[in-house]
């Protein structure tokens, strides 16, 4: 599929063994495609969303039968993933699993945003507004941050966003430069420069979420998980232009998270290329600790205790340097939560929400007065 500029997935043989049945990320989106021994691709099924819904990632499943029909996990802005199948071009949803549980609730709408990054880059981004959202109103923001950072967001059910929503808040998440979906180029531009230039893919999403005219720009909030953690205290450690931050599960010195992380020889190779004593500078300049000394956010951290991706020890570092310095934090520390089960329990999910949401509310001012 040497025409197909995206990293293919979950290989499938078709029955008949002539061709290959893969998944690939599109613009917030997984597709599902036949590729033919020629190398000729035919899309099959779109909308595929994944089976974990607290952040709206890209992802899915399927399967492939012996005459060709598709089934494979899709959903909405609104519904977590069902079933469906699709043969010929006509899809069929098969399920409707959480119709008892939300068809009687109102929840946010999602819209897509334009937005222009500061060298022409196109971003995708979206916003999630609150079910009695008012356009004549401003609202506080939360931006919330993917992690990865090779990964993507896209139009899918987030009980994270959701919540958020019902709480007041506009939500808004993005794909900056590095995220998939886009290319190889696109993905690449953060290759060994790491955060970067994504703070400015952030910054002008945010700026075009308040052009948008509801948003209050004195209320602003950020957040996100690993990738988007580290994102996340680079950003308060740049500008003083949000009110409150959370970082979860963050990675604060590069160095020590790489010889301390269970991908310790991945990490230092692929994403610096040297080890930490044969580029100390350079590692340094890459970690939000060292930019702690102009942080002035109010700062949560959020960790699990049994996280060995981006350990406890980063963020209890971060958590120490802000006491140090007299910055407000506070540390969540999730027992027996592991990196990618941070909120693997509804229960989990559920408290880690609530834990951000409380440390927003307490530096959220009082709403502005309708615009018209």
């Amino acid at each position: 599929a040497a025409q197909l500029d995206r990293s293919v997935g979950d290989p499938v043989w078709a029955a008949n063994g002539r061709s290959i049945y893969v998944d690939y990320d599109e613009h917030g989106s997984v597709r599902v495609a036949r590729i033919d021994l020629d190398g000729s691709l035919h899309a099959i099924a779109e909308h595929l969303t994944a089976d974990e819904f607290d952040r709206p990632y890209s992802g899915g499943e399927f399967s492939v039968a012996r005459d060709g029909t598709v089934a494979y996990t899709g959903g909405t802005p609104q519904r977590p993933s069902d079933v469906w199948i699709t043969h010929g071009g006509n899809a069929r949803q098969l399920t409707h699993l959480n119709e008892s549980l939300l068809g009687s609730k109102s929840l946010g709408a999602v819209q897509k945003i334009a937005v222009t990054a500061f060298d022409g880059l196109a971003i995708d981004a979206w916003l999630v507004t609150p079910p009695d959202f008012d356009a004549s109103r401003r609202y506080p923001l939360i931006l919330e941050i993917h992690g990865g950072p090779f990964a993507a967001y896209g139009p899918t059910f987030s009980t994270d966003d959701q919540l958020y929503a019902a709480a007041g808040y506009v939500v808004l998440y993005a794909n900056p430069r590095g995220s998939t979906g886009y290319g190889e180029a696109f993905a690449n531009r953060i290759d060994k420069a790491y955060p970067g230039h994504d703070y400015d893919d952030l910054m002008s999403a945010v700026d075009a979420a308040i052009a948008k005219g509801f948003v209050d720009k004195d209320n602003l909030f950020v957040t996100g998980g690993s990738g988007g953690g580290v994102l996340t205290a680079w950003i308060v450690g740049k500008t003083g232009r949000f009110r409150a931050a959370a970082a979860q599960k963050p990675v604060i010195d590069w160095a020590s998270f790489v010889l301390t992380s269970d991908m310790t020889p991945y990490f230092s190779r692929y994403w610096f290329g040297k080890y930490p004593w044969q580029d100390p500078a350079g590692y340094w300049a890459r970690s939000p600790l060292s930019l702690v000394g102009d942080v002035g956010t109010p700062t949560l951290v959020v960790v699990g205790s049994n996280d060995y991706r981006t350990p406890d020890s980063e963020a209890e570092q971060y958590y120490e340097a802000l006491q140090l310095r007299g910055i407000p934090t506070a540390l969540v520390k999730v027992p027996g939560a592991n990196h990618g089960g941070l909120a693997a329990r509804p229960s989990q999910s559920a408290a880690k929400t609530a834990a951000i949401l409380a440390w927003f509310d307490r530096y959220r001012t009082a709403p502005e007065p309708k615009t018209r």
